[in-house]
C-alpha cells in the first residue's frame, strides 16, 4: 500500500459527558464486525486505546480517557467492554492519512516567528 492509500478512521461517540474516540485499523473489518460480532476485536482496532477529545467532537484534542470517565459513562473501564460499545453505538469517519494533516493554524498572528 502506497502512502497515498492509507486511511485513518476514527469511530466517534457522543457520551452525556464527552466525546470519545477509538481508532480503527481496517474499515471492512469494522463493518464486517458490527454484523458479525464473533470476528476478533483485534481485527478491528489496533491499540486498544480510548481517547476523549473534551466535547470538541471527533476533531477536538485528544488525550486518553480516565478509568473514571469511562466508568460514568459506560459503567466500565475494561476496554474491551467500552471499545464494543462505541464502536456500536457510534459514527465512523475515514480521512487521509495524519502525515497529510498539515496547520491548521498557519497564521498566528504575534506568535508567529519572524
Amino acid at each position: 500500500m502506497t502512502r497515498s492509500e492509507v486511511t485513518q478512521a476514527k469511530v466517534h461517540f457522543k457520551g452525556k459527558d464527552e466525546d470519545f474516540v477509538v481508532f480503527v485499523d481496517d474499515v471492512k473489518a469494522f463493518n464486517d464486525w458490527k454484523t458479525d460480532k464473533s470476528i476478533p476485536l483485534t481485527q478491528v482496532v489496533g491499540a486498544f486505546k480510548i481517547f476523549i477529545t473534551h466535547k470538541h467532537g471527533a476533531q477536538g484534542t485528544m488525550d486518553s480517557a480516565s478509568k473514571a470517565t469511562l466508568d460514568n459513562e459506560f459503567g466500565t473501564h475494561v476496554d474491551d467492554e467500552v471499545i464494543k460499545q462505541i464502536l456500536e453505538k457510534g459514527s465512523i469517519q475515514e480521512s487521509d492519512s495524519a502525515e497529510r494533516q498539515g496547520s491548521t493554524n498557519d497564521s498566528k498572528g504575534a506568535m508567529a516567528g519572524h
